[in-house]
């Protein structure tokens, strides 16, 4: 019934608003602050919530770091899904991480290209969690992809995605490392050029 629907309609714009301030608030303390010396009852307090209702959005303060983390993921598998079943593996993945840089290109995981000093350790643990745990689910798409008759497929799998995802992260690594020098790179022309780069690593050299 429409009496019904409106209020549950009211009641999920609302979390979207509680968590949009969340991860607001969260970015703007932790520059203004630093991430230690902020604390979850700092961020609460910018979205005007308890620290109780806090948690039931994050599990901690380190989770506002990468809060896009899982759509980001979850697009690129689409994405991979998507592309032709002819396309060299190595193409196909480098593809999907482009087609999902574009609309992600605000989201918190993008925007660690910038120097953050004292999450610098805390970023780079949770960075290295994640991309982990990603690299099995992309090894099984890309594995799928491969010839039936593909010597070493399930190595090759891993090899292509793990490789791609690592240059994903040397692209946010050097964009940190650059702008803390004053050098701005904004976009997915990194990502790009950073696959241009490993696909002229793969490619057989000519004599």
């Amino acid at each position: 019934m429409p009496s019904e629907i409106a209020p549950a309609g009211l009641r999920e714009r609302k979390k979207e608003e509680t968590r949009r301030l969340l991860l607001e608030g969260a970015a703007r303390l932790f520059k203004e602050r630093g991430f230690e010396a902020t604390t979850v009852a700092d961020i609460a307090a910018y979205a005007n919530v308890s620290v109780r209702t806090f948690f039931r959005y994050f599990d901690s303060k380190e989770a506002l770091l990468l809060p896009d983390g899982v759509e980001i993921f979850a697009y690129v598998e689409n994405a991979l899904s998507r592309r032709p079943a002819d396309e060299q593996p190595l193409d196909a993945v480098c593809n999907a991480l482009l087609a999902a840089a574009e609309p992600f290109s605000a989201s918190t995981l993008t925007a660690l290209g910038h120097p953050l000093e004292d999450m610098e350790n805390v970023i780079t643990a949770r960075l290295v969690q994640a991309f982990s745990d990603f690299e099995e689910r992309l090894t099984a798409l890309v594995h799928r992809r491969l010839p039936p008759d593909t010597p070493d497929a399930d190595l090759k799998a891993a090899v292509i995605a793990c490789a791609a995802l690592s240059a994903v992260r040397a692209v946010l690594r050097t964009r940190r490392a650059r702008r803390a020098s004053g050098i701005t790179d904004t976009g997915t022309a990194p990502l790009l050029r950073a696959f241009g780069i490993l696909r002229e690593i793969g490619s057989p050299r000519r004599p």
